[in-house]
């Protein structure tokens, strides 16, 4: 929800080079780069919305496998991140095959991305399945505002969708600028056909964080992927046993306006999707906000170690979360 495509080179989509955060003059070369990125994108996007359902599947699919078994840098901190989140239980054939199945799970996610407006909403609601509703239901009966905590799991874009119906009206995310901006556009405007209005971290008329508080004191609902820290002032949290650090912004925007904070784990199944709706992380009360900022992230967190501990294999996380937890080795050099 909150990403364009993933920005880094270990959680962008294996077949797209160029994409890159902004700042930096990229240059002739780098625009020219960019260029066919964003062409690539286009022709693939139309490529995969004219094929039928189960042959865009099984391409997809074969093209998980096909990346998880050249294990680039991005895999091989997948196959390291998956060992945390299972605590270290697995063997390394059952760690290898564990990959496996999340590469085809984060192929899924990109051949349902491409394909989502083709979907509809009504096939999207029918295949949805939300336990822990009532904690959303609960917020709105009581007037208050809604900020969603989500981590990369599942397909977030399609609980977009349900919470868009549900809600009768959009809810606001954020979105990286990346170069090529025409590739930034493309999926700007694809989500908003989703019914979501998105603000961007960086380069917007104004800051995001006022334009978030706005449509939070106006009533209106929050999305946010916050299982990584992309910038630099990120709040400690434990997190599968290990520190981290979490954006500390969903705790924040949910204080002020007394929103009540959600964490919210998305998982694939056989039909559709399973979002999973936490009870109500508390940010009110006693002590410095900044305390209550980090207690409630770290509530968050432990959502997500819970929800994602479940299903570890729809966790799409190809870059680095811990500091201690670097990369995979190649195959060959670990035996």
């Amino acid at each position: 929800m909150t990403d364009a495509p993933e920005a880094d080179a270990g959680t962008a989509p294996p077949s797209a080079p160029g994409l890159r955060l902004v700042p930096g003059d990229p240059g002739l070369r780098g625009r020219a780069a960019a260029r066919l990125t964003d062409l690539g994108y286009a022709a693939g996007w139309s490529a995969v919305q004219a094929l039928p359902e189960p042959v865009a599947r099984g391409a997809f699919d074969a093209a998980g496998r096909r990346a998880a078994a050249r294990e680039g840098r991005g895999v091989r901190q997948l196959r390291a991140n998956l060992r945390v989140a299972t605590g270290g239980r697995l063997d390394e054939v059952a760690l290898d095959e564990l990959t496996v199945r999340a590469m085809r799970s984060y192929a899924r996610y990109w051949q349902e991305a491409f394909r989502l407006p083709r979907l509809g909403v009504q096939r999207i609601l029918d295949g949805t399945e939300l336990p822990g509703r009532e904690h959303l239901e609960a917020a709105r009966d009581q007037g208050r505002g809604l900020v969603i905590a989500l981590p990369h799991s599942g397909n977030w874009d399609a609980a977009g969708v349900w919470l868009v119906d549900w809600l009768d009206g959009p809810f606001m995310t954020v979105a990286e600028r990346l170069r090529p901006e025409s590739l930034y556009r493309r999926f700007l405007e694809y989500r908003e056909t989703l019914g979501m209005r998105v603000v961007p971290l960086t380069g917007g008329p104004r800051p995001g964080s006022a334009v978030l508080r706005e449509w939070l004191e106006a009533g209106g609902s929050i999305c946010l992927l916050v299982d990584r820290d992309l910038g630099s002032g990120g709040v400690p949290v434990d997190f599968f046993g290990r520190r981290a650090t979490m954006p500390g912004g969903p705790a924040l925007l949910a204080a002020q306006p007394g929103a009540a904070l959600h964490p919210a784990v998305s998982h694939f199944t056989e039909r559709g999707w399973r979002h999973v709706v936490h009870p109500e992380v508390p940010v009110d009360g006693p002590g410095r906000l900044r305390d209550r900022v980090v207690d409630a992230m770290q509530g968050v967190a432990d959502a997500f170690t819970r929800g994602i501990a479940e299903h570890p294999e729809d966790w799409h996380v190809l870059g680095r979360i811990w500091d201690d937890v670097p990369p995979d080795p190649p195959r060959q050099e670990r035996g």
